[in-house]
């Protein structure tokens, strides 16, 4: 089963009224667990950044009412490619896989918005999962952000700051596993580095697999003799006699 946890910023809340896409983060489970593929890419929206938004995720300095250099850490976007360099990418990456947003309805309605003015093909409503109805469904009446779920799953995101699309898709990806009940607990520990779209790093083909070798047994010899002896006093009709 092939999932694409999802998250973009953009400079506002309306599509029709002019706000674009200026970032896009995603990445790949499979069988709820991460291949290290994902895609990433700033967009150039072709527009100005308004206060409002830069002060969400601090993308864009360069496109303010009053422009100015970038701060350490900082994205610039004037030299950042235009949403239909990277739409037929982002459409081979995704697929047919179910797309994981929190709250889907505003970036389905962004992502949508950009592939219609391209005339590309749109997604289906039908390809989301939200986790935020899912959260509200689960928790009525507790607050259901980002932010209020990783506090509630312990979830570490002290690196969360501001806003940013593929951090946001990583710290939602954990979120979703616990919100499903199958979170994996080394899922931050991967053995595939999360490598970017489109570098040398990336193994497209990997997918989990069985360890090559089985763990060693925790149960010492001590523990297993001691069990051994308690089932003999449970008699020949014992469940534990049957399935052995």
């Amino acid at each position: 089963m092939r999932e694409i946890v999802l998250d973009t910023e953009t400079t506002g809340f309306d599509p029709e009224q002019g706000d674009r896409i200026v970032e896009i983060g995603a990445l790949e489970l499979y069988n709820h667990m991460p291949t290290g593929r994902t895609f990433h890419h700033y967009i150039n929206p072709g527009r100005g950044m308004p206060q409002e938004a830069f002060e969400v995720h601090g993308i864009g300095p360069d496109l303010l009412d009053a422009p100015r250099p970038p701060r350490p850490g900082e994205i610039t976007l004037r030299d950042k490619p235009p949403f239909d360099h990277v739409a037929n990418a982002f459409i081979e990456f995704v697929g047919n896989a179910k797309l994981v947003i929190h709250n889907a309805a505003f970036d389905m309605k962004f992502l949508n918005a950009e592939l219609g003015w391209l005339k590309l093909p749109l997604l289906p409503w039908e390809q989301a999962i939200d986790t935020l109805a899912i959260a509200r469904q689960k928790f009525p009446g507790s607050p259901a952000s980002l932010d209020a779920l990783c506090r509630r799953f312990a979830i570490d995101n002290t690196a969360r700051t501001l806003h940013g699309a593929l951090l946001d898709s990583e710290i939602l990806a954990e979120v979703y596993l616990e919100l499903i009940g199958g979170r994996q607990p080394d899922f931050a520990l991967s053995a595939h580095p999360v490598a970017q779209s489109g570098s040398a790093e990336t193994d497209i083909g990997w997918r989990p697999k069985p360890r090559p070798q089985p763990l060693p047994p925790r149960i010492t010899e001590t523990e297993a003799a001691a069990h051994a002896a308690f089932i003999e006093t449970m008699g020949d009709g014992s469940l534990w006699k049957k399935l052995g």
